[in-house]
């Protein structure tokens, strides 16, 4: 738009700034988590799939212990005499004075002189590997569950986001860096996304496990158990403090992302321009310190948390080696069999693996919590006031606008527009002029509600528009701003867009009046010639006139151009006034001009300076005054000659 520094919003902060919100880990987490209560059928599901998988799994161990046991005993019982009782079988051993065997037989469950059971070492195994099966297909119906879950999760936040995003008022974009919300509705929703999906599977199913397994280490030895469980508040510390110092790097690593993506999107966009000005080196240095911040951020988020699951190995492979020496000793004196100490042995291996699990999420789930914080930071921006209930409607439209006393400010402390009274009759050609800052173009953008007035009113055919509804008043306005914008589809799309479903005999008319039609057939494809998402293969011309005839075939009340005529060359302005002249027919158009000699027939001409209308009047009328206008008028066609 052609305003400046008075008469457009400040950005604080610069660009991909974040919303300043704190970060809590536990509320975030805990309305996350909220949001899987739409959900509930599908998580008890999923909570019942994995006990069941979890108990399957955590039977296996004890019975491979059982079938240890039956080879184990098949061994020693064959090495005694047959016929003997277990009993006298001791007995002889202590006679022999080999007590520490005889202790060890008699903790055993064997019959003297007999082998192996091979039938029931197969049964027992076969039995496991229906288990281990049977375990592998639940896990995985509730894995299938889970992503359903989580994805349908993640489609109504991003859903929730771009509703959201509607919502919210023009300031918003206006303080925002477009790189820095386009990584929070796309970087930190996916990877909340992958955070969710890989840490809440696995996460359920460890801590199932560490209750499921500490439930059978019990059940062989609470001596052993209880040496297996100090390990857990030791990991549990150490991943904390770990994950403590690793939060604030990963919310690093988010916040740099945006203000990064800010920085390349931006330095796309002006490419042009950076390559005219020869700032190639500034923008890549720029680049560079902003990727090396990146870099740091990710290298201590991933180092610091990438401790946590060798500290914890470290932990359980202390847990193994007590565990191993007192089983052994406990087997040697007869009070445990050998199967128990090698179920105890799998169940503890097993027992670290969760814990392991646990520590290894820490830092995906730390990532997802710094990304979910930006999202929910985003749905808690205010948005704008919402519409009247019921709403009015103007009774005939005929296009009369009428600014009564009107206040506005982009910051309450510094209002820029102070009790500004104008009345555009319909049919009458309002045109705005003054020098850069003055307000003209936050005049127009008040007219479209993009901002709401701070006092006074504005009316629209009698009709106070801030009683309307944002559709009913933008659906009677058409607008052309300076910088063109055209997106990737046909020109006949392009054309279209100001007016759902026209026909293809609108399109050519509203093309014909702003004579895009005269350029449309030297194209390869006339109207079915695609434009590229920066419009590089029609000039910046030609891209105007497809923007005048997108608001042409709108056929609106009223009529902005804010300096829509400034990428066309003269002649072409001349043909497009006169296609506005007939557009104008009993509507109202305002219109927005540095260069003065393009509303010389314009029914009022209102001149503005630090948001207050200095004077307003006909050309010839403001001419004879040699006011304001009369110098605006002398400085762009008398200044030159001096």
């Amino acid at each position: 738009m052609s305003t400046a520094t008075q008469s457009s919003p400040p950005v604080p902060g610069g660009a991909g700034a974040p919303a300043a919100k704190a970060e809590n880990f536990g509320v975030s987490m805990k309305r996350l988590l909220g949001r899987l209560r739409d959900y509930r059928a599908a998580v008890t599901a999923v909570l019942l799939l994995a006990v069941t998988s979890v108990v399957l799994s955590v039977i296996g161990p004890r019975l491979l212990g059982h079938a240890t046991n039956l080879i184990f005993d098949g061994v020693i019982g064959r090495q005694l005499p047959e016929g003997l009782t277990k009993d006298q079988a001791v007995e002889g051993l202590r006679a022999a004075g080999e007590n520490q065997f005889a202790d060890m037989v008699s903790g055993m469950n064997l019959v003297p002189g007999l082998g192996i059971d091979f039938s029931a070492v197969g049964r027992v195994l076969a039995l496991v590997l229906g288990l281990y099966i049977a375990s592998a297909v639940v896990s995985w119906a509730a894995a299938y569950l889970l992503n359903i879950i989580v994805q349908g999760v993640v489609r109504r936040l991003r859903n929730e986001v771009e509703q959201k995003i509607n919502r919210l008022p023009l300031s918003y974009f206006d303080s925002t860096s477009r790189g820095d919300l386009l990584s929070r509705v796309t970087n930190d929703i996916d990877n909340v996304s992958q955070s969710l999906q890989q840490t809440l599977s696995q996460l359920v199913i460890a801590a199932l496990s560490v209750i499921g397994i500490l439930a059978m280490m019990i059940s062989i030895s609470p001596l052993l158990a209880l040496i297996a469980v100090l390990t857990v508040p030791l990991s549990a510390i150490v991943a904390a403090k770990i994950a403590k110092r690793s939060k604030p790097h990963f919310a690093a690593v988010w916040k740099t992302t945006g203000e990064l993506n800010g920085q390349v999107e931006e330095s796309l966009t002006g490419h042009e321009l950076v390559t005219a000005y020869g700032r190639h080196r500034e923008v890549q240095d720029a680049f560079q310190e902003k990727n090396e911040q990146l870099y740091q951020s990710g290298f201590k988020a991933q180092f610091i948390s990438g401790t946590v699951m060798p500290a914890i190995m470290f932990l359980g492979n202390l847990n193994y080696v007590a565990i191993a020496v007192i089983g052994g000793m406990r087997v040697a004196s007869g009070t445990m069999s050998l199967g128990d100490v090698q179920a105890f042995i799998q169940y503890s291996r097993q027992f670290t693996q969760p814990l392991t699990q646990i520590g290894s999420m820490v830092n995906l789930l730390q990532s997802g919590i710094a990304s979910a914080e930006r999202v929910f930071a985003v749905l808690d921006e205010d948005e704008q006031s919402p519409d009247p209930q019921p709403a009015a409607t103007p009774a005939q439209a005929r296009g009369r606008v009428r600014f009564e006393d009107v206040r506005f400010g982009y910051d309450p402390a510094s209002p820029l527009i102070e009790g500004l009274s104008l009345t555009a009759e319909p049919g009458q050609m309002v045109a705005i002029v003054g020098p850069t800052g003055a307000g003209k173009t936050t005049l127009v953008n008040l007219i479209m509600r993009f901002y709401e007035v701070d006092g006074g009113r504005i009316t629209l055919d009698g009709t106070d528009i801030a009683q309307m509804t944002r559709d009913d008043l933008r659906s009677r306005i058409g607008m052309v701003l300076q910088d063109t914008w055209l997106f990737g589809g046909t020109i006949r799309d392009n054309i279209a867009y100001g007016r759902p479903g026209a026909t293809d005999e609108q399109v050519r008319e509203a093309a014909r009046m702003s004579y895009v039609d005269r350029f449309v057939h030297m194209l390869p494809d006339g109207y079915d010639t695609v434009i590229d998402e920066e419009g590089s293969n029609v000039s910046a011309g030609e891209k105007q006139l497809i923007t005048i005839a997108r608001a042409f075939i709108a056929q609106p009340s009223i009529l902005i151009l804010d300096e829509a005529t400034s990428s066309v060359d003269t002649r072409t302005e001349l043909l497009v006034q006169q296609a506005t002249a007939q557009l104008r027919s009993d509507r109202t158009s305002f219109v927005i001009a540095h260069r003065l000699s393009t509303i010389r027939d314009a029914d009022l001409i209102v001149v503005m300076e630090n948001g207050r209308i200095v004077e307003q009047g006909a050309h010839d009328e403001l001419l004879e005054r040699r006011g304001a206008y009369f110098g605006l008028y002398n400085s762009q066609f008398v200044g030159a000659v001096e």
